[in-house]
């Protein structure tokens, strides 16, 4: 076994880089990517694709994150969680739960987001981070996020203090900033606010109830008596393998497609097919006024492409990515990850 996905489990207090740095000494495989940067505060799901599977990375920005966060009143940083610089305190003691409820009332569906200054977002060629650190102004516009629920599970209001906090769940679109979520719920809220903890439960179809940390998995390699100092390969080492997920697992939102080993290997030779020429064509479970676009926009019809093999899990072999050309008015293909040989 060459590929796949890890559903890692990011501890806090490490960025997405580290956990693919301490990743690759564990597995001893050089080629691995992450899907969906998680900040080094927050904890939680972390797709780690090994191999061929790197090129799936780009159709799971579309996946809808779920996250539970808690937040903190009274306080506003420089970077919208309590790691930063506080900019600012204020009285909450007049603040009641109801009070709560009506500020969160706007955050669902379409809404517009200005990301936050300590971000990757890129302006005028630069992260807005390095505009931040260098105290440099730039203007930043706001962007399109989905939200598709919110619910708030707890309010702790500390009858001896001025503490309040707030832990709520958001399923919500790639681009969606949490901590300032929670800096807009202050401000509404007229005392400001600002993160204090964030997990993330789930990426699409990984949750947090499957995933596996690291250090379950340095564990197991020092069982097998793998070093991690060995030269790196290709090969996942066998002990590893039950907790590797195939490359089409994450696609579960693509059409389906089955074609004879024929057809199939036309596929994997560039040719467009026809659907005629399927077996069988599932088409793909979204509701494009509802949720993120796909990959392409959100009239690109993305399907998960599979060659009969008895041999194969299901009697099928996944060999690839393709979309629904209007032009042709045939299946495209987008990505390939078998070979004419195979």
């Amino acid at each position: 076994m060459k590929d796949g996905i890890l559903n890692i489990y990011k501890p806090s207090g490490m960025t997405s880089h580290d956990v693919i740095y301490k990743l690759r000494k564990i597995l001893g495989i050089k080629k691995l990517g992450h899907t969906g940067t998680l900040d080094p505060l927050a904890t939680g799901v972390l797709p780690v694709c090994i191999g061929k599977a790197t090129r799936v990375c780009e159709y799971l920005d579309a996946d809808f994150k779920k996250y539970r966060c808690t937040m903190v009143l009274g306080i506003e940083t420089d970077t919208q969680d309590v790691t930063g610089e506080i900019l600012r305190t204020a009285d909450t003691s007049g603040i009641r739960p109801e009070d709560v409820y009506k500020a969160f009332e706007g955050f669902r569906g379409w809404i517009d987001q200005k990301p936050p200054m300590y971000s990757a977002v890129r302006v005028k060629g630069r992260r807005l981070y390095e505009y931040a650190r260098a105290g440099e102004e730039v203007e930043v516009k706001t962007r399109k996020i989905f939200i598709r629920s919110l619910e708030i599970e707890a309010i702790d209001f500390a009858h001896d203090s001025n503490s309040k906090k707030v832990t709520f769940t958001v399923e919500c679109s790639k681009g969606t900033y949490i901590r300032t979520i929670c800096q807009d719920a202050g401000a509404a809220l007229g005392c400001g606010a600002s993160l204090e903890s964030l997990e993330r439960l789930a990426s699409g179809r990984f949750t947090v109830e499957d995933a596996v940390t690291l250090d379950e998995l340095r564990a197991v390699a020092e069982s097998a008596g793998l070093s991690t100092d060995r030269k790196f390969g290709e090969d996942i080492p066998p002990v590893f393998e039950k907790y590797i997920l195939g490359i089409d697992y994450p696609l579960e939102r693509f059409g389906e497609v089955v074609m004879t080993p024929e057809t199939g290997r036309r596929f994997i030779d560039g040719w467009h097919i026809a659907y005629r020429e399927c077996i069988s064509v599932t088409e793909p479970d979204r509701e494009p006024d509802k949720e993120p676009e796909p990959k392409g926009g959100a009239d690109r019809r993305m399907y998960r492409m599979y060659s009969q093999d008895p041999a194969a899990p299901g009697g099928k072999a996944f060999i690839g990515v393709a979309y629904y050309s209007s032009k042709y008015k045939k299946l495209v293909a987008d990505k390939v990850f078998a070979r004419s040989d195979d």
